[in-house]
């Protein structure tokens, strides 16, 4: 079954963490394949709640960009570079393919054979040379075993055509010698006597027995084909190995990890057909051929906590967007087909898949009830922000109950283990969770620090005021603001880029705004913050 990824926003915090979990662990409870994930690392108090409750932090999730993984491409095509030449025409010939991988016996890749390598090898490669296996000669021309004393057959080619005297006069046998003989028992034992490596029976000649025993004793491989001496020779160049046909030039191979869009890009100039995909440790896993990309399995994913695209995953185009459960604004994704979409105007995501689970008749355990609390308390800041409905408060009042924690005490070690700034530099404490929104043509940003001790921001607003500075001309945002939300007083501090003063005196109604205004009640960034800044910049 085809796994589904279930991820927050790239800022994560404990809301869309642990969202992401319980809605993962509900949707494998129905039967599907999904998994949790987070873009990027979990803050402290995200980290005293997983710990509280003994989970571990989700895997991290790059992107979510189509891979070469994600193609339906040939898996698992590839040939041996110990089997015949023929061997490798047949199998192009019986797959419809041009161009296939060949493996050691380790599946290590080590080239790449194509039909257009066989014919030049068939018209200009080295005929007096062989450099292969009893078995290969034994399946090439269709032979029955005679002698084998050899498993490895390498020599130079020699086809008894001239009359036996001549060749007794003329031709010097010798033991790196494979000869193609029929019924000639003189040259027979001229051969044997001389200890040649092998040699080939035409026309199912007859062997007499003294020969045999002769060849025995001298360790001469034979083998003996109905084919005639012009079919043999014809056809036994194509029982060497395939690996004879490899030369130095090593050919372009892609890791299936690679990104599809810059695979097309390369291959473009390249303008070849057949790619070799290479996995870990340079094992082979099959071949890419530019013609026949047609089927691509586009990544899967649930969101959950956020439906902008700027605050989704890299590559979130590229993918297939299964469901979305949220409880902000409506934003800028779309997607190709109808889907799942479930939005509440509650005070967290976990409350949404609190009722998911009851809709679905599926119970809570208690460590999924205690990360579900955990994200909703966070969210609502212990149920006291304005984005707090009744419905947050009965299913928080619920969810304690599972999980066996009094709200009051458990929200103020959470708090306590979150808003330590120890160890953070001022860069980090602006970054942990600043959320981008876009309003028609204008980009704005705003970051959200929760404090027990505003003074320690305070001490430093310059280093922050001109650190929100760099971050709005790099970004090329048009406002970043900075809200500091005091979560002892109930209120937030702000701070904001210079240029943008008299729009936020206008969103505040203050004539004189300075850095660091205190605003008593304002604690929401979704609710309170985020609608007055749309306003005035549009």
């Amino acid at each position: 079954m085809e796994k589904i990824y279930i991820f927050g926003h790239q800022r994560p915090d404990t809301d869309s963490v642990t969202s992401a979990i319980a809605l993962s662990y509900l949707k494998n409870a129905l039967g599907l394949n999904t998994e949790p994930r987070v873009l990027g690392e979990v803050n402290r108090e995200t980290q005293f709640a997983l710990d509280y409750f003994g989970v571990k932090v989700p895997k991290f999730l790059n992107d979510v960009k189509l891979q070469l993984k994600d193609l339906n491409y040939h898996k698992n095509y590839a040939m041996n570079q110990n089997d015949s030449i023929g061997e490798v025409y047949q199998y192009l010939l019986d797959k419809g393919i041009t161009g296939v991988p060949i493996v050691d016996d380790n599946n290590k890749f080590v080239g790449l054979v194509t039909v257009k390598t066989i014919a030049k090898n068939m018209i200009n490669g080295n005929f007096n040379e062989l450099n292969t296996s009893y078995d290969n000669l034994l399946k090439t021309l269709d032979g029955q075993e005679v002698l084998r004393f050899d498993e490895e057959i390498s020599g130079e080619l020699v086809t008894a055509a001239y009359r036996s005297t001549t060749i007794f006069s003329q031709v010097h046998l010798e033991p790196k010698h494979i000869l193609i003989v029929g019924d000639r028992h003189s040259v027979i034992e001229y051969a044997i006597e001389n200890k040649v490596k092998m040699m080939i029976i035409v026309g199912d000649g007859e062997i007499k027995e003294e020969h045999l025993e002769f060849a025995k004793k001298n360790k001469v491989n034979m083998i003996r084909t109905k084919l005639d001496t012009f079919h043999t020779c014809k056809l036994i160049n194509l029982s060497n190995y395939v690996k004879t046909l490899i030369s130095g030039d090593r050919p372009y191979t892609f890791e299936e990890s690679y990104y599809y869009d810059d695979f097309i890009a390369k291959t473009s100039k390249l303008k070849h057909n057949n790619y070799p995909i290479i996995g870990k440790n340079g094992t082979c896993k099959g071949l890419i051929r530019i013609t026949e990309i047609t089927d691509i399995r586009r990544k899967k994913v649930i969101l959950v906590d956020h439906n902008e695209l700027e605050q989704s995953a890299e590559g979130l185009e590229e993918a297939e967007i299964v469901e979305i459960v949220d409880h902000h604004n409506i934003g800028t994704i779309s997607t190709r087909n109808p889907i799942n979409f479930r939005n509440m105007a509650v005070g967290s995501t976990n409350t949404i898949i609190y009722y998911l689970y009851k809709e679905n008749h599926i119970d809570i355990p208690r460590h999924i009830a205690g990360l579900m609390i955990s994200g909703l308390l966070s969210d609502t800041l212990a149920l006291t922000s304005p984005t707090t409905t009744k419905i947050d408060k009965q299913v928080a009042k619920e969810l304690a109950y599972i999980a066996q924690i009094d709200i009051e005490q458990y929200a103020l070690e959470m708090f306590k283990a979150g808003t330590s700034l120890q160890g953070k530099t001022e860069e980090e404490i602006i970054m942990t969770d600043i959320k981008a929104y876009q309003v028609e043509d204008k980009k704005i940003a705003i970051s959200q620090v929760f404090t027990l001790n505003f003074d320690e921001i305070y001490e430093k607003k310059d280093t922050y005021i001109s650190l929100i500075e760099e971050i709005q001309n790099e970004k090329e945002y048009d406002l970043v603001l900075l809200v500091v939300t005091d979560m002892i007083k109930n209120g937030s501090y702000v701070f904001y880029t210079r240029n943008n003063q008299e729009r936020l005196e206008a969103a505040f109604s203050k004539e004189h705004l300075e850095q660091g205004y205190y605003l008593d009640g304002w604690v929401s960034r979704k609710k309170q913050f985020v609608p007055v800044v749309m306003d005035v910049i549009k």
